[in-house]
């Protein structure tokens, strides 16, 4: 029988934060008037939270646009094709070694 795990504190409310905020945070830290800690005390984050804030925006420079558009990954329909057909292609190179391997130690077996 397997645990369903359970969250520590299943009260707890995730936060949402608009793509506002999260810029002029960003913008915050980067000015570098106070210390990461410190303004992310004030804001009420956790730091490590505006370090990858601050990583997402770096990563998206050549597109700002599309840098915090909401949570967690874009619905397939808006993926375009080369991106679905690179998961695809992941998942089934994956699909492919296990098998091989799989085939490698049943063959091991066989007298």
């Amino acid at each position: 029988m397997k645990k369903t795990p359970q969250k520590l504190n299943a009260e707890r409310q995730r936060q949402v934060f608009d793509k506002e905020f999260k810029l002029q945070a960003v913008q915050m830290l980067r000015q570098g008037l106070k210390p990461a800690s410190e303004l992310a005390c004030e804001l009420g984050i956790a730091r490590n939270q505006l370090h990858k804030w601050d990583l997402q925006l770096r990563t998206a420079e050549n597109e700002p646009k599309k840098v915090f558009n909401g949570p967690g990954r874009p619905p397939e329909a808006e993926l375009n094709e080369n991106q679905r057909l690179k998961r695809e292609l992941a998942r089934v190179t994956e699909e492919r070694d296990i098998l091989k391997k799989a085939a490698a130690y049943f063959a091991k077996q066989l007298p």
